[in-house]
This record gives structure tokens, sequence and C-alpha cells, in this order.
């Protein structure tokens, strides 16, 4: 998203940061209406990455499975319109797709939730301009160590190593 946008236009929000917040409108009242179960989640992620362009849609597509698989914990859902996987009810990573905001690359974007912290700085957004294999194993580490639980998250950090990664149960 290009904020220069927005504050080139006196600090008006641009058409895309307007949609997104419609988005999550919208979804905030189908989820008051329907089942919030898992399945329903899951349906309308896969809904949307259908609705996606191809780049996007190959890339997103593999992501759910990446997440899904690594994060069985985790719950998909709509959130400003992007995939997103919550932890109790709040958002732990989301996709955005490079079409959304008509930037040159989609991201996989990491909420303070996420249990990513190494030392006094660490990334929470990753460009995806491809996914190969190379990048699909450095995100399913990702996703593993985000749902990391207290107690296994103070051992790998004090162990300075990825060796204790265990997804949370």
């Amino acid at each position: 998203m290009n904020t220069q946008d927005s504050v080139a236009t006196g600090g008006t929000f641009s058409t895309e940061e307007r949609d997104a917040m419609k988005d999550r409108a919208r979804e905030l009242k189908e989820e008051a209406r329907r089942d919030k179960s898992k399945a329903s989640g899951d349906k309308s992620v896969r809904a949307k990455i259908a609705k996606m362009r191809e780049t996007d849609r190959t890339i997103a597509e593999r992501l759910h499975d990446i997440i899904t698989d690594n994060a069985p914990d985790l719950t998909a859902k709509l959130w400003y319109g992007m995939p997103a996987y919550t932890k109790d009810g709040k958002v732990v990573c989301f996709f955005q797709s490079a079409q959304k905001f008509k930037t040159r690359y989609a991201t996989l974007g990491f909420s303070d939730q996420a249990k990513l912290d190494d030392g006094d700085l660490w990334g929470t957004y990753f460009a995806i301009p491809r996914l190969g294999e190379a990048e699909a194993e450095r995100i399913a580490k990702l996703v593993r160590r985000a749902v990391l639980t207290g107690a296994v998250l103070a051992g790998a950090v004090l162990a300075g190593s990825e060796a204790n990664e265990t997804p949370a149960g």
C-alpha cells in the first residue's frame, strides 16, 4: 500500500484503504450471522483466494496449505478482505495480495500475537514475489515459531535457535 497516496490527498484514505475498511465491516456483519467454526472460516478464505488473480492465487493457496499444515490450531478467517489466521480470536498472521493495494509483490504479515521475537529486532512482514521450496520451508518455520507456547518460546530464545521449535498444542 502506498501511504504517500493518503498523505498526498490531504490525509484522506486511498480507494484501496477505503475498500479494505468496507471489507472488514462486511466481514464483521457476516461473522455475527454465521457459524464461527473452523470450517466456516476456511470456506470463506478459500472463496476469497479463488477470486484472486493467478499469481496471487497460486501463492495464497500454497501459503494456506503451509499455514494450516504447520499450525493446525490456527483458525482461518477473512480480515480486512485478506486471508488471516487466528488463535483465540486474535490474528497471528495474514496474506496480503499484490493486487489488493496495487503493490509489486504479495506479503505475509505477522501480528504482535506471533511469537517471532528475536532480540531487539525481528521481521514481521515478508515479501513473496514467488514461493519456491526454500521459501515454503522458511515460512513453515516462521509459522511454527509464531504459535509457540510461552514455555517453549522461552526455551527457544534461551537456546538461541529454532531447535526447540514445536507447534503449540
